[in-house]
């Protein structure tokens, strides 16, 4: 079994352990994210070793072939110096870090491809977990919203009986009828010890202010028809009144009379 089936196979009994506990759904989410997290993150020190691992082949195979070639140049050495068995023995010796650098060389491929393939699963799992981050924020929302609802329903079911709503009523009924009999206390009070003559211009006031708000109500329904503008009066002359003279002025008047008549008949006698 590879690596990440156990992993995958990991996580589900974890997360089928959590729902057979029946725990809270947010607590629930938010400990399979963790465990998420820690397999990640051991997934990710498995595939760091696996690369370190094709690293080291590959290097062995390198050196490997160094040393063939190294042994081929020793053996070129020796047929030079006319050595033909010691060049027998180098190239033997380069066969067999040939033959080395081969194995190693196909174990390097293996491994190779065999990270590419851990790479690949453990970018599908990263982006697993992300996706799966994602979806607990959704999923938490709609947890909350749900607990909203319930409650609410439960505070509505609670007041089924309507008990609290009546006591309301009842309350608002007392109150208004408070009111009204203060109203009608202060109202008496004014009609008998306050200001009679005050209190029957009030009354006049609201009839004659109801008066005109019915009448201009009429005027806008065109019930009643606007009356022409009265015709211009003609234009007054002004009439000089005589002022009456004061019993002063008449005894002054009369002699000045009695004083041109002596003078009137001393002149007709001389």
């Amino acid at each position: 079994m590879g690596f990440f089936s156990r992993l995958s196979q990991l996580i589900r009994s974890n997360l089928n352990d959590l729902i057979s506990r029946a725990e809270d759904p947010e607590k629930m989410l938010n400990q399979v994210i963790a465990d998420m997290n820690t397999q990640l993150v051991e997934a990710k020190k498995q595939v760091a070793i696996a690369i370190a691992d094709e690293k080291r082949l590959h290097k062995q195979h390198e050196s490997e072939l160094a040393l063939a070639a190294e042994w081929e140049r020793k053996a070129m050495m020796a047929v030079r110096a006319g050595d033909d068995e010691l060049a027998k023995q180098a190239l033997m010796r380069r066969k067999e870090h040939e033959s080395l650098a081969a194995q190693l060389g196909e174990q390097w491929q293996k491994q190779k491809h065999a990270c590419e393939q851990l790479k690949v699963a453990l970018r599908a799992l990263n982006d697993k977990i992300e996706e799966a981050k994602r979806k607990k924020h959704v999923l938490i929302a709609r947890k909350r919203r749900a607990e909203a609802m319930k409650s609410i329903q439960q505070t509505m079911s609670g007041l089924s009986d309507t008990s609290a709503f009546e006591t309301f009523e009842r309350m608002a009924g007392k109150i208004e009828q408070m009111e009204a009999e203060a109203e009608a206390g202060a109202e008496l009070a004014e009609e008998y010890t306050g200001d009679v003559l005050r209190s029957k211009f009030r009354r006049l006031e609201q009839t004659a202010g109801a008066d005109m708000e019915l009448e201009a109500l009429k005027r806008k329904m065109g019930l009643i028809q606007e009356a022409p503008a009265p015709a211009p009066a003609p234009p007054v002359q002004a009439r000089v009144e005589t002022e009456a003279p004061s019993p002063e002025e008449l005894a002054e008047l009369e002699a000045a009379l009695e004083e041109l008549k002596r003078r009137e008949a001393g002149g007709g006698g001389g």
